[in-house]
């Protein structure tokens, strides 16, 4: 014969794990989360599989988009000397141009969003 105080104690417990799960939860979705990309990082962050060339795009392309939303610039990647003439080799450009785009779109995103709250 089993216990009932026993399987009483066994539930209550259980409901209040879940309940204090729900809280926790509830909790922490007040915090503002930092938007991620294709289950990256945070927004400013190169995908991890992303090669040293690839990563100096991405930043260059954060860059980029610093200077032109500072400066109120209609510029788009393509129109930056980093991304027609970038210093690399020859056989990396096309994986460098790619990386400064998403580094400039991510950063031209972000800080469009944040002019607006």
């Amino acid at each position: 014969m089993r216990n009932p105080l026993f399987a009483v104690s066994a539930l209550a417990l259980g409901l209040a794990a879940t309940s204090g799960g729900f809280m926790v939860r509830a909790h922490a979705s007040a915090v503002p989360a930092q938007p991620q990309y294709e289950g990256q990082g945070r927004w400013d962050e190169p995908p991890s599989e992303y090669r040293d060339a690839q990563r100096q795009g991405f930043h260059d392309g954060i860059e980029a988009a610093h200077r032109d939303f500072d400066h109120h610039s209609r510029k788009d990647a393509d129109d930056h000397e980093e991304y027609r003439h970038p210093r690399v080799e020859r056989s990396l450009v096309k994986d460098y141009r790619d990386a400064f785009r998403e580094g400039y779109g991510r950063a031209m995103h972000h800080l469009r969003d944040e002019e607006h709250h």
